[in-house]
């Protein structure tokens, strides 16, 4: 397995130094070229060869280093003109074979490296200097194992559509029109809109019919859309002979879109620029998954939020997609060939096929899904006819019945369901194109099942007995966000499970698919979800569940990146996906992000865990009570005071110089942020000040008054009889001794947590971790790479930042059996990462510790300590996180077997 991207940048960090001060013109390459791909974990003289020999037009010549089909090296002395190295390194093509040809080419002169990539279009590179490397070394992900996959981003014209859309719904709002007539409304304007430009219509008649049947001033044009809704609902042979012309030469539509009698619509002058100003926009152009994007545009911010509506763009789409059904399908379409049997057989294969949405929203998943199916469907059709002309209709038998959808709300279900028909509309007008001929579905005859209701109370089997593929974005809302019915929809879904209320509202999605596959369905699953269900307390809960009861196994996921919209106002949302069913396979895959906005690079892997990486199924419990003997740890206090008895540095300036008594009243007050910044807070701190002195103090005395009325306001009984006490804090676990301090938030891109020793006067807040009575190994220990591995993997995260709790210390695995000299060398090694920060006392731990600003001696120091720490493991290196991070997983399993094997010893029998 590849090296974490983390570990990548610390090693990229430590090369850079040592060879940043090499100014030697006679710099070794082979030694360079060795440090350079051993920070992706690889052995030059594994993969390549130096000084290869290759004949060329102007003689022979000898490449420095040559990965034979991937990469070509070619060094020069500092200072040397790279383009010139470029050239050179292009000429020596001539003297290999197509199979040796190289996709990259990286020229270099010990100071600054060229990247160029021949696949990409033109001739294009990325240069950075050696310092940068750690900024850069995602273009080297090839050599590290990873493969790039890319997925394809929405066109910017879609986000225009629906700013028009939204705004011409605020207006017909503010007229008076609302409720599911504005909606249905909205629907068929969208559809005529679409079908304007699509040949649906003859190309711009709907334009055309406002531009020239209706008044400036919009007083007419409700009632000609009514007069063209009912022409639109009613078959040619039953229409008026005397209809107009411009009305005649609409199409029937069909498809019950226009059945319902609507209200007439009140038009104004600026309503009808609205329209027209929409229909002068090229609709063939727009994908029918604009609808999500529209339907997300128009909504109250407060309803978007209640619902969980996270919508979603084409290019986030295709990361479920694409792993779930489409990449697999696409295989075994390769693999026939030309068989004419075997195309006949798969294509009817993907007409049997059936896909089901239970969060389906405006239908954005669904329709992606249509579009890509489709494509492969012509794919197979073009393979089988070659460029004969045929009946296209009489080949074409994927179609829109195939798909089903369930959403909560109705609007975005009517939405789903005109979505799909347009996407359907658009593959055959790609498939006439293909094939040489005009192809049309209208009338509409068949349409997608799309349900409106609440999917986690109905029975999925009653909307589709045995479906192939279940796949969505069900809403995020967090399990303390959630609203009286969704906590009754969770205890409907999960039933048995006590622990449903620590979970996500998405995980009831999880449970419904992994019960609907138990029917021995052969049933593949992928959601979307926020990434909390696969780190800290909700992954054991919720996969321990699923994996023993169910027999879930994950067959691909998506580690943490940001899942983002390209509606107006986007949600971004820290997220994975997880690929799942119920029956094993030895060949899975992750999809790893170097950043959370970054592309993905993928790895094939025997087995995927719950913590979405390649490991046995171990679950991390949250234990109160450590399975070590290291000191307790426990978070800071809290004042739950309305900030009023905290001071800020000039607060507490005026305090000691208008209220001299005050100064002893008055302690540091640290939390994580404070920590990190070495920036500081202040706080009256009470808690055995004599009355008689309280009384001396009149501005202390009015701040806990208000204290006081602040409390007095909770809604927690606790708070509220903390009120007749408001010198002291709610919650006191203030040491009496030195203590360990650690933030409770820190940001991922740290290699190691900063932690740090306080005094007893300094007060502790909520925001920190404190360890009471720690040694210098202890702080060793919890700094070591060891423990910070472990931290990324098994704690929480708010958004992608770590969330570390008393439970992620608790679950540690330390060693088995380190000697006294093990210890004694965790210690020397401990002290020198203090004393190395000793010499750099204005720096801050957040500069300190940020990967690019690290002193070179912190890093040897960190480097020293990380070795004595994994010497206590075993002696054997970890040469990967994903070594140690499998290590600490078996040595968890080791020391928690017995807690869940062994049995309270049975009372004896009274006589």
């Amino acid at each position: 397995m590849p090296l974490s991207w983390n570990e990548i940048k610390s090693r990229a960090l430590t090369f850079s130094k040592e060879w940043q001060d090499e100014t030697s013109e006679d710099a070794e390459a082979k030694s360079f070229l060795d440090g350079f791909f051993n920070v992706f974990g690889v052995s030059r003289r594994r993969i390549g060869s130096f000084e290869v020999k290759v004949s060329q037009t102007s003689g022979r010549g000898f490449i420095d280093m040559l990965w034979r089909g991937t990469l070509l090296i070619e060094m020069k002395s500092r200072g040397k003109n790279l383009d010139r190295a470029h050239t050179q390194a292009q000429g020596y093509f001539s003297g290999l074979t197509d199979a040796d040809l190289p996709r990259y080419i990286l020229v270099c002169d010990f100071e600054r490296f060229r990247l160029y990539d021949l696949d990409a279009e033109g001739d294009s590179y990325i240069e950075f200097r050696l310092a940068d490397l750690i900024t850069n070394v995602q273009h080297f992900g090839f050599i590290a194992g990873y493969q790039k996959s890319e997925f394809r981003e929405e066109d910017p014209v879609n986000i225009k559509a629906a700013e028009l859309m939204g705004k011409l719904h605020d207006q017909l709002k503010d007229v008076g029109y609302t409720g599911h007539e504005l909606e249905l409304y909205l629907v068929r304007l969208l559809f005529c809109l679409f079908a304007d430009d699509t040949t649906i219509f003859e190309k711009g008649i709907f334009y055309d019919y406002i531009h020239n049947s209706t008044r400036d001033d919009g007083s007419d044009l409700g009632a000609q859309l009514a007069q063209l809704f009912q022409v639109l609902n009613t078959p040619q042979p039953k229409r008026m002979t005397s209809l107009d012309e411009s009305l005649a030469a609409f199409p029937y539509v069909n498809g019950l879109l226009f059945k319902e009698v609507l209200p007439i619509a009140s038009f104004n002058s600026t309503m009808r620029s609205s329209l027209m100003e929409a229909a002068k926009l090229d609709w063939g152009q727009i994908s029918p998954a604009i609808f999500g994007s529209l339907f997300q545009s128009v909504l109250d911010p407060q309803a978007r939020r209640n619902l969980g509506a996270h919508y979603t763009s084409e290019k986030n789409i295709l990361k479920v997609i694409q792993p779930l059904f489409m990449d697999e399908l696409w295989q075994e379409f390769t693999a026939i060939g030309t068989n004419k049997n075997k195309l006949k057989a798969f294509h009817q294969k993907l007409a049997t096929l059936s896909f089901l949405d239970p969060a389906c929203g405006c239908g954005n998943f669904l329709i992606i899904a249509y579009r890509e199916l489709r494509l492969l469907e012509i794919a197979v059709v073009k393979k089988l006819l070659g460029k004969q002309l045929v009946n296209v209709n009489e080949y074409m038998r994927v179609n829109v019945d195939q798909f089903y959808g369930i959403e909560y709300d109705e609007f975005p279900s009517q939405i789903a369901q005109v979505a799909m028909w347009l996407m359907d509309h658009q593959m055959n007008m790609l498939a006439g194109k293909e094939f040489g001929e005009y192809y049309i579905r209208i009338p509409l005859q068949k349409s997608a099942t799309i349900v409106h209701g609440n999917a986690l109370r109905i029975e999925w089997e009653s909307i589709v007995p045995n479906v192939s593929y279940i796949f969505g974005n069900p809403p995020f809302v967090g399990h303390q966000w959630r609203n009286i019915e969704q906590m009754k929809d969770m205890e409907i879904v999960f039933q048995d499970s006590k622990k449903a209320g620590r979970l996500d509202y998405v995980t009831a999605w999880f449970m419904k698919a992994a019960k609907y596959m138990d029917e021995s369905k052969v049933t593949f699953s992928a959601f979307v979800s926020t990434n909390s269900i696969t780190q800290g307390e909700q992954t054991a809960i919720l996969w321990q569940l699923l994996f023993t009861q169910y027999k879930i196994r994950i067959h691909f996921a998506h580690r943490t990146f940001s899942w983002s919209s390209e509606a107006k106002g986007k949600a971004a949302v820290h997220c994975v996906i997880v690929g799942f069913t119920n029956f094993d396979t030895n060949e899975k895959r992750i999809f790893e992000y170097e950043s959370i906005k970054g592309e993905a690079h993928e790895i094939k892997v025997n087995h995927i865990n719950a913590y979405l990486f390649e490991g046995k199924e171990i679950f991390i419990l949250s234990r109160s009570k450590a399975i070590h003997s290291f000191p307790e740890m426990t978070k800071g206090s809290q004042p739950t005071d309305g900030t009023r008895l905290i001071l800020t540095p000039a607060e507490k300036e005026h305090f000691e110089k208008e209220e001299p008594l005050s100064q002893k009243w008055i302690l540091p007050f640290i939390g994580g942020e404070e920590l990190l910044n070495n920036t500081i807070r202040y706080v009256l701190w009470l808690k055995n000040c004599p009355p008689d002195e309280l009384k001396k103090m009149p501005l202390v005395l009015k701040r806990l008054e208000e204290v006081k009325v602040a409390r007095l306001k909770s809604s927690t009984p606790s708070v509220r009889a903390f009120s007749k006490l408001p010198t002291l804090f709610t919650q006191d676990r203030q040491p009496s001794t030195n203590y360990l301090a650690m933030p409770r938030v820190s940001s991922e891109n740290r290699k190691y947590i900063p932690i740090s020793f306080l005094e007893p006067n300094i007060i502790a807040h909520e925001k920190l971790i404190i360890i009471p009575n720690a040694t210098v190994c202890l702080f060793g220990i919890l700094m070591s790479e060891m423990h910070n591995t472990w931290t990324r993997y098994v704690s929480g995260r708010l958004e992608s930042r770590i969330s570390y709790t008393p439970s992620v210390y608790n679950n540690f695995p330390w060693a088995e059996n380190p000697t006294p000299k093990q210890i004694e060398k965790v210690e020397q090694c401990a002290q020198a990462v203090l004393d190395t920060r000793a010499k750099y006392p204005t720096s801050s731990l957040a500069d300190l510790y940020d990967p690019l600003t690290m002193p070179p001696d912190l890093v040897k120091a960190h480097n020293d300590l990380d070795k004595a720490v994994d010497q206590c493991y075993r002696k054997e290196p970890f040469t990967s996180e994903s070594q140690r991070i499998a290590y600490l997983f078996e040595l968890y399993e080791k020391y928690t077997a017995t807690l869940f094997t062994e049995q309270k010893p049975k009372k004896a029998r009274k006589k």
